[in-house]
């Protein structure tokens, strides 16, 4: 009876352990979607960012809602730190329109360790997302690879 129990217990404790995985998988995958500009798309605030550098080399903050529409900014606190640990860029944003534009250009470089902080209010907890911003063009899509939507990486190469 005992060694019944026991594994009754055991079973019910790994049944809970993989719903429970499965159910925080789904939370974070989403298909690869770029912004309205072709910019990185941050899903994990409401409303979602799109972090985009322009050709002048600034940052460009849009707020989109689920359809990918641009929507005006509010109270949202951005910061972001770039580029070399010894050394980090940090950007500030002001507000131009309907989006947020960096006081200055990223540092030079192609593939910047990347930090941006949202903060829905000026009160409200941060969300933190990190990323290389990889500034090449990826080979199928038409983003950067930054923002990238294609799954060319998690293919396999074939062994000859």
């Amino acid at each position: 009876m005992k060694k019944l129990l026991t594994a009754t217990l055991l079973g019910l404790a790994l049944a809970f352990t993989v719903n429970a995985a499965e159910k925080g998988k789904d939370k974070h995958e989403h298909a690869a979607k770029a912004g309205p500009t072709g910019g990185k798309l941050i899903t994990e605030v409401e409303p979602h960012v799109e972090f985009f550098v322009t050709k002048d080399k600034k940052v460009e903050i849009r707020f989109v809602d689920d359809d990918n529409k641009v929507v005006a900014p509010g109270e949202q606190v951005i910061s972001v730190i770039m580029g070399d640990r010894s050394a980090p860029t940090k950007l500030a944003f002001t507000k131009d329109g309907n989006k947020l534009v960096s006081d200055k250009a990223i540092p030079e470089g192609n593939d910047l360790p990347t930090v941006v902080q949202i903060k829905a209010k000026p009160d409200a907890k941060s969300v933190t997302e990190k990323f290389n911003l990889n500034l090449n063009d990826c080979p199928t899509c038409k983003n950067k690879e930054y923002a990238c939507t294609c799954a060319h990486g998690d293919e396999k190469e074939e062994k000859k």
